[in-house]
């Protein structure tokens, strides 16, 4: 590091220590994305969701060992201002060469915001605002790679594309899948556009890795015009690779990006420059959302908040109670011109809820680290998130004071809450329902049993199954998001209610049977279900199984067995074997599950 004018060796030494500590995170992070791959290849699909699960926790550990060493080494906490400034300003000349400036920024702020007082939250001291550019980060290999198919033919070009992934696996017949890539290609366009002398298709030079599938995104460019493809590499019965699809529309690439999914596996040097490219194919997708299910979160956290103070100094409304039935252990709100709720745990909790507060938050951890199969909302978690008072309107400082005094404090004329949960908003299933025509009743209700059937097969029990604590999304997709009841799967006790002793006691007040506190008895679902007759109906008609017990214990015997299922997040429609029956006699079956 170069020496500053006036410079102290503590300050210089607190800022090496510091990029040290974000540097050993981004190498673990980094090595264990990269062998996405070799799962991928083994296909070892239960090692791969372990590594994502354990992944999670890989920022905290380096954030705890590196305030550990500046409190021991250089007694970090009782330094002067000046020397918390030299060391910003050390830190930002280590960066200027960086390859991930932006994670380190963020870094920086985690570990200093656990030893200064929150009072030094500002641009001073902290990176509140990107201090680095992060355009024209060069990188090695390069972020995305082009192809030019005026020189080759469009049809070797794809072929060779494929083939530099370099995959330790053979393809069942690439000649085969590149014939269906082009035909549904030609049906999206309708024609062949004439080639011009631009015309390149660009890569993202690593694939992106999640459940049992390897993706491959770029885009294609010609002339004026632009347009993303990303194509989805599975295994099949045989071992062998095939490519079970190809997406064209920008939207249904979007939905890979759902945050309700798993976090992606993907190995790169400079991450700015793949979320560039993911936006320039999806330039609505909040770069706060593509750096959260790239697996980097904690950006994903920083770039939300800028963004939610921005939105703030141009909007004049303000927070309210989120409308639908209120919960019994969250406060939700909401700021209506922003797309999120927000959601406080509250200090006491309904007499039915038998749970703390810790637990409360082991619930949303555990979220984070399992396969949310596109039916769990991801949550931002915060701690000590500072909000103008003037915001917030007066009805919702009311509930704030009487359910949750313990969870806010009051500064001057900001708010500061002291932990905090931020999901995208939907509407809840349960008014989403009073609204509808038959027809959408009976599109959401299979939605919903899809829902609780998927979150099964991934070793997700709901707990409470009730209609308000699901929503619908933008594309009508039914998605769980009330979470201090869920458990796996594997924990739980699916039982039939035995018959009772006596006719009488049925009628009785009190259950003629003991009932521990795992055990679920599935033919009660219906009693607080299904009391709507449309509803009911519906219900019956597609998910009556989830009525008995049987459903419950064959799911719970697959997920014993290591059994990983198969969830697309796109139609089966959409599958190649689908689309080309005749010509793809030995792909594998159309799955059952699909976005």
């Amino acid at each position: 590091m170069d020496a500053l004018p006036g410079d102290n060796p503590v300050a210089q030494a607190i800022a090496q220590a510091l990029i040290e500590g974000f540097n050993k995170h981004y190498r673990i992070f980094r090595g264990t994305s990269r062998r996405a791959k070799e799962f991928f290849e083994a296909g070892e699909w239960q090692a791969q969701l372990d590594a994502v699960r354990e992944r999670v926790q890989f920022y905290d550990d380096r954030v705890d060992e590196t305030v550990h060493r500046l409190l021991h080494e250089f007694d970090a906490d009782s330094l002067d201002d000046a020397t918390w400034q030299q060391v910003k300003l050390h830190y930002i000349g280590v960066l200027i060469r960086h390859k991930q400036p932006e994670l380190a920024e963020t870094f920086f702020n985690s570990v200093c915001c656990k030893i200064l007082h929150r009072t030094y939250f500002n641009n001073d001291y902290i990176f509140a605002r990107p201090a680095i550019s992060t355009e024209y980060i060069e990188s090695y290999p390069p972020v995305y790679s082009s192809y030019y198919p005026r020189d080759a033919g469009l049809r070797a070009t794809i072929r060779r594309i494929v083939e530099d992934f370099d995959w330790q696996r053979p393809f069942e017949d690439l000649d085969r899948d590149v014939d269906h890539i082009m035909r549904t290609t030609l049906a999206h366009l309708g024609e062949w556009p004439a080639m011009e002398v631009n015309c390149q298709l660009q890569v993202l030079y690593s694939a992106f890795y999640r459940n049992k599938t390897a993706y491959i995104i770029g885009k294609a460019i010609n002339g004026w015009q632009e347009m993303p493809f990303t194509l989805a590499v599975r295994h099949g019965d045989g071992g062998k690779l095939y490519i079970d699809t190809i997406l064209l529309d920008p939207w249904r690439i979007s939905v890979l990006f759902s945050l309700s999914r798993a976090y992606f596996m993907v190995d790169m040097e400079v991450p700015s420059g793949y979320v560039q490219f993911l936006r320039s194919i999806m330039p609505n997708k909040p770069r706060s959302e593509l750096y959260t299910m790239l697996g980097l979160g904690k950006q994903g956290k920083t770039m939300f908040f800028r963004d939610l103070v921005s939105h703030l100094r141009h909007s004049n409304d303000r927070f309210i109670v989120a409308p639908g039935i209120r919960g019994l252990v969250m406060l939700v709100f909401t700021l209506p011109s922003y797309p999120y709720v927000f959601k406080i745990i509250k200090d006491v909790f309904g007499a039915s809820k038998n749970m703390d507060r810790a637990t409360v938050k082991r619930k949303y951890l555990m979220v984070k680290q399992v396969d949310r199969v596109g039916r769990m909302a991801d949550t931002l978690e915060f701690s000590y998130a500072a909000l103008p008072l003037s915001r917030f309107h007066p009805e919702l400082l009311e509930e704030l004071r009487t359910l949750a005094p313990s969870a806010f404090e009051v500064e001057g004329d900001t708010l500061v809450i002291k932990h905090l949960y931020i999901e995208r908003r939907m509407t809840p299933l349960n008014i989403h329902l009073e609204r509808a025509t038959d027809e959408e009743v009976e599109a959401a209700v299979r939605e919903y049993g899809n829902a609780i059937r998927e979150l099964a097969i991934a070793n997700i029990f709901p707990g409470d199954m009730l209609w308000k604590n699901f929503g619908v999304t933008r594309y009508g997709r039914v998605v769980f998001y009330d979470y201090d009841e869920i458990e796996y799967m594997t924990a739980m006790n699916f039982r039939r209610i035995p018959p009772a002793p006596y006719e009488e006691m049925e009628l009785a007040g009190e259950p003629w049977y003991s009932a521990g506190p795992m055990d679920v008895f599935p033919e009660e679902f219906a009693t607080f279900l299904l009391g709507s007759p449309r509803v009911r109906k519906a219900f019956l008609k597609y998910h009556r199984d989830l009525l008995e017990p049987r459903f419950w214990q064959e799911a719970q015997q697959g997920i014993r067995s290591g059994h990983v299922e198969d969830f697309f997040p796109y139609p089966v429609e959409l599958r190649f074997c689908n689309l080309f029956p005749q010509q793809d006699e030995t792909a594998p079956p159309s799955a059952t599950r699909a976005a």
